[in-house]
């Protein structure tokens, strides 16, 4: 595949290095293509033009290069190819600025998108996304066209033993496949589905369990006369599921085979345009909203790029989940054409909604609540045959159309599980406190706490810069007693913004107290101790006895499994399963990287391990006799 040469508009553009990642990573100057320099360089460059306009972090970047083992002069020798990377990119397009900066959140790479391949790929398939969504088939299919032969192969192969980058790599290649899914489509629907059979044909051998694929081949074999090879497509793939996963193909896939049973070649026409515009139902994003960009960035890549229908960000309360969610719903327009919908599964009392009354509120929503024959109640189905009736209309419209929902706050596994699409293209982000490991398969992000640098731009917003500049010290301080908690430091923001006489300094020694710090978290109507007491009532009565303990452990709330066992006053296996059952819960969180129980540090955020010691003393004190607790020791018990 043969790659159209790519230009720059105005003069300025003369000369510029244009970079390819879609094959093996080039770059070219006039036509000529560039010596990029050692592998380890190459590295470097391939993962800051991965993530064009958007800052790298240096560990990213350490560990694409150096992925098991680290030399001491890592951070050195990065500043080296970063320099090299620097003199061939030149300077931006105004000729005098830097393209490749360092900032608080690693380096940013600018650049435009005639100036990559990947930055060019994507702006064709939004447009021609767009298109088809106005009924412009003939356009769509062009527009698709032109950004599939933008590709010379798989995405960074001759640097893919490298863990990050082929990371990269799968996600670069799993768009290309949803592009390539659309540009079938089209060219089946305007008649033409014998120009995709054998492009088909060749990806499903490679993906051979990616269903939409295999649907798209059925369809553009049926429209070319070949009915007898459409059939033994979805046959083939049912005993693919069957011997590979032990299931069923989906109702989806069952409906399409079904449809060409019996039936002669029935040639498609142009769809017409929607005739109802897309549903969108989101809340206003925080203005205050920054920092969390590598999660950002994953939410657009996993759902953008279709690679997962379902996804769970995870925190504890206060950590932005749901700031995070609703901003990544309102940037993925263009791959949810028929709409974004942002649910609360939590009444304003914190009391989990009940599955009909959350069916109901997307059955409006999307319309199938009118359609039911049932006879339900429009607000909340009447009877569990009503509920059924209306769960299996919401899964029907999943099946049928590609909509984004967001299910914010979710307490449990059991409130979200019958919301979850079966099949189809929708995609589901729920955001929740705990872990919900009983949800699988998904794609999970938890977010840690802010970093300091994020901390220190979030507070700056709500303050003001020039505020910040005075005490910058003090600042670091404050943000660093919030525990990096994204709701702490709005608060913190607020109270400053109101308290303008108040130094920085004199504010972060109160927040340093312990005994105050929860005191201080409050502004008007939102209260930090009053968003962690909902989550301290989330958690079994044994739980938040075992929290209590270990809060007491060290002042930084940092625990290892010996002194866990010590404090619990039980066996060790029962000490690893209470301090397990915390970090499913997202109350305690532990080592990014795989490690052994007892080699592990454990942490109890900051703000969370306060307000466990004050719930500790306020029981001990009530209790008199010590008797609180006892039940919960007793199951502790060694063992």
């Amino acid at each position: 595949m043969t790659r159209p040469p790519v230009r720059t508009g105005g003069p300025g553009a003369a000369g510029a290095v244009h970079f390819s990642l879609l094959g093996p990573l080039t770059a070219r100057r006039d036509g000529r293509e560039l010596p990029l320099g050692p592998r380890k360089q190459r590295l470097v460059l391939a993962t800051l033009l991965a993530r064009p306009n958007t800052p790298v972090p240096v560990d990213v970047l350490t560990d694409a290069v150096w992925p098991d083992d680290p030399p001491r002069t890592a951070r050195k020798n990065l500043q080296v190819y970063i320099s090299a990377a620097r003199a061939l990119l030149g300077p931006g397009g105004d000729g005098g600025t830097d393209r490749l900066v360092h900032g608080c959140g690693g380096y940013l790479l600018r650049i435009a998108e005639g100036e990559l391949d990947t930055l060019r790929f994507g702006a064709l398939a939004r447009a021609g996304r767009a298109a088809a969504e106005r009924g412009d088939l003939p356009g769509a299919a062009r527009l698709l066209r032109e950004a599939l032969d933008l590709w010379e192969g798989p995405p960074l192969h001759d640097l893919r033993d490298s863990s990050g980058v082929a990371d990269e790599a799968d996600r670069l290649e799993a768009r290309c496949l949803t592009v390539y899914e659309d540009w079938a489509e089209a060219e089946t629907e305007l008649g033409r589905a014998a120009v995709a059979v054998d492009g088909l044909r060749d990806l499903v051998e490679r993906h051979p369990l990616r269903e939409r694929l295999r649907a798209a081949w059925m369809n553009s074999l049926h429209q070319s006369g070949r009915q007898a090879e459409a059939l033994a497509v979805y046959d083939d793939y049912r005993q693919l599921m069957a011997r590979e996963l032990g299931l069923e193909p989906s109702p989806a896939m069952a409906v399409l085979y079904r449809s060409m049973l019996g039936r002669g070649r029935e040639v498609r026409r142009p769809a017409a345009p929607r005739e109802t515009p897309s549903r969108v139902a989101l809340p206003a994003g925080t203005g205050a909203f920054t920092g969390r960009r590598e999660e950002l960035r994953e939410l657009l890549d996993v759902l953008g790029g279709g690679e997962e229908r379902v996804v769970v960000v995870s925190g504890p309360g206060g950590a932005g989940k749901s700031a995070l969610a609703v901003r990544a719903a309102q940037l993925l327009a263009d791959p949810f054409p028929d709409g974004r919908v942002h649910v609360r599964v939590r009444g304003e009392d914190g009391t989990a909604r009940g599955r009909a009354e959350i069916l109901a509120e997307l059955g409006r929503w999307c319309g199938v609540a009118e359609a039911r024959a049932s006879g339900a109640s429009a607000e909340v189905p009447a009877s569990g045959g009503a509920l059924a009736v209306l769960a299996e209309a919401w899964q029907e419209w999943q099946a049928r159309h590609r909509a984004l929902v967001v299910l914010d706050d979710v307490p449990d596994e059991a409130s979200v599980r019958g919301l979850l699409p079966r099949s189809g293209k929708c995609a589901v982000l729920v955001t929740a406190r705990g872990q919900l490991p009983g949800l699988a398969p998904v794609h999970r992000i938890a977010l840690p706490p802010l970093a300091d640098g994020e901390a220190l731009e979030l507070l700056g917003k709500l303050i003001g810069t020039g505020r910040l500049r005075t005490d910058p010290a003090a600042a670091l301080r404050i943000v660093r007693a919030c525990g990096g908690l994204p709701l702490a430091v709005e608060v913190s923001g607020m109270r400053l913004a109101v308290l303008r006489h108040l130094p920085l300094a004199e504010y972060a020694d109160r927040l340093d107290d312990p005994s105050a710090a929860l005191d201080e978290l409050v502004a008007g109507d939102v209260s930090v101790r009053h968003r962690i007491a909902s989550g301290w009532r989330d958690l079994a009565d044994g739980d938040r006895w075992v929290l209590g303990r270990l809060a007491g452990l060290a002042d930084d709330g940092c625990f290892t499994l010996d002194r866990a066992t010590v404090a619990l006053g039980c066996g060790e296996r029962a000490a690893i399963r209470a301090v397990e059952a915390l970090i499913d819960a997202g109350a305690v969180t532990s080592p990014a990287g795989e490690v052994t129980a007892h080699a592990a540090l454990y942490e109890v955020p900051r703000l969370l391990c306060l307000f466990a010691r004050e719930q500790e003393a306020e029981g001990e004190q009530e209790a008199a006799g010590g008797l609180t607790g006892v039940p919960a020791a007793a199951a502790l018990s060694p063992g």
